[in-house]
């Protein structure tokens, strides 16, 4: 159940100004992904532990078949590399100072994004014509999460993470379709029931 009324941090809350002293905005693109693991309005699939090295290099592609109950809606997909419970605490790895040895972070069950990105259902067809989705019918929504370079270690899993709602980073969609979201009221934000099918994949560009 996607709620507009409660969206899904894009970082811990409560979230400082951009600029402000002491803000994580700098690193929120590594921030510890649990901070959102228990919530019920996000889909996860993990693979068991690795029993190999994987390194991707290059363009990674979500392909969702999924359906709403609305009229539109946002597909956020992300990819994380979970760490293993073994992994090494801060107070086990070397830091060059003091500064860097507190500031390091228990990688223990660490989840590490490695990319994501956002699709507006309404732009399924074209972005020069939006248009509203059929309520309830499986709709296909196919999107680049760009380009990543990174080796999941053995060990480790491989995780993907499907949400609705990516707040403040993005704006709230209403989840009824309008013509121009700026002119949205109060009423036109609703919840939506939202349903992601099987036949839904990643396709990551394996390195040799």
């Amino acid at each position: 159940m996607s709620d507009p009324g409660n969206p899904v941090p894009y970082r811990h809350r409560p979230i400082q100004a951009t600029y402000a002293d002491g803000s994580t905005w700098y690193t929120w693109m590594v921030e510890d992904q649990r901070f959102v693991s228990g919530r019920p309005d996000l889909a996860t699939w993990t693979t068991p532990p690795l029993d190999h090295d994987v390194t991707i290099a290059g363009e990674v592609i979500a392909d969702l078949f999924a359906s709403t109950s609305g009229t539109d809606a946002d597909w956020v997909v992300k990819l994380i590399d979970e760490y293993p419970e073994a992994a090494p605490a801060a107070s086990t790895l070397p830091a060059a100072t003091s500064t860097a040895s507190t500031t390091r972070p228990d990688m223990a069950g660490y989840q590490l994004m490695v990319n994501g990105e956002i699709f507006r259902g309404r732009y399924r067809n074209s972005f020069e014509h939006p248009e509203a989705i059929p309520a309830s019918e499986v709709q296909e929504y196919r999107f680049s999460l760009h380009a990543a370079d990174h080796t999941f270690l053995k060990g480790h899993r491989i995780k993907v993470q499907v949400q609705s709602t990516w707040f403040p980073l993005y704006d709230r969609n209403p989840q009824k379709f309008l013509s121009n979201i700026m002119t949205a009221s109060p009423d036109d934000f609703v919840k939506a029931t939202v349903r992601v099918y099987p036949t839904s994949h990643v396709i990551l560009p394996l390195a040799p």
